[in-house]
């Protein structure tokens, strides 16, 4: 089994489903974890549960990001924290919602790594990210004009950061996780019309659970991982396969 010996990890979406579940395989794991969201009761639950630490910050905003990880020694981070945004086409598409999904899911995660990897530079212990990408970002998903653009962003951040960290011994990785029926994605995905055509396709014809999703990330955060760097690694069932 995995052992972080206590090492600081910051999970942005902590408190979410496949954050929570992050969380928990991290805390399992022997990890310092603090979970990280906009929501201070959301974050209660999981700290009361788990008896990891939190942070409240706003992932629009550079100040409270900023402000929230100056002083914080970290060795790990999970970019988990997201917003799906609207289904629509570049036809229709709401020009404001896109802005704010670019901002939360694509700058969100650069501002954390770039407010994060300052302590994980200074500490001279190397370190492990990983950004909580999407399948969306590997294929064209109908109506994921948005969503898809911020995580196919989300896939350039992560390998300019592997790059870019690899000389201070901090790795960073993505996972491309597909459906997982989470409030944000819920709405959408369980519509048989949309559902059914969708499972066809994927060879293991089903959805993710959040475990599912949670366990490879611990991966790729532990020393198990320590020669791998820059990869997208795809939790979808075979979908992006064909």
């Amino acid at each position: 089994m995995t052992d972080f010996q206590g090492r600081p990890i910051l999970v942005t979406g902590g408190s979410g489903g496949i954050g929570g579940a992050v969380v928990r395989h991290l805390v399992a794991a022997n990890a310092d974890v603090i979970a990280a969201g906009r929501s201070r009761e959301a974050l209660d639950a999981i700290a009361g549960e788990t008896g990891c630490r939190t942070l409240t910050f706003d992932l629009a905003s550079e100040e409270e990001i900023r402000n929230a990880l100056e002083g914080l020694d970290l060795w790990g981070v999970v970019n988990c924290g997201g917003f799906g945004g609207e289904i629509a086409t570049p036809m229709d598409t709401d020009i404001a919602i896109f802005d704010k999904v670019i901002t939360i899911n694509a700058r969100g995660a650069l501002l954390v790594t770039k407010y994060a990897t300052r302590s994980m530079v200074r500490l001279k212990k190397g370190g492990a990210i990983v950004n909580v990408s999407s399948q969306a970002a590997l294929v064209a998903l109908e109506g994921h004009i948005s969503y898809g653009s911020s995580k196919a962003a989300l896939e350039n951040i992560t390998r300019v950061s592997a790059l870019e960290l690899g000389k201070y011994g901090i790795r960073v990785n993505s996972v491309n996780p597909t459906v997982v029926m989470t409030p944000i994605s819920s709405g959408h995905w369980s519509q048989p019309h949309v559902a059914e055509p969708f499972l066809k396709q994927m060879p293991l014809g089903r959805w993710a659970t959040e475990d599912e999703v949670a366990a490879p990330i611990v991966f790729l955060l532990s020393d198990g991982a320590s020669m791998i760097t820059g990869v997208s690694l795809p939790i979808d069932g075979g979908y992006t396969c064909r």
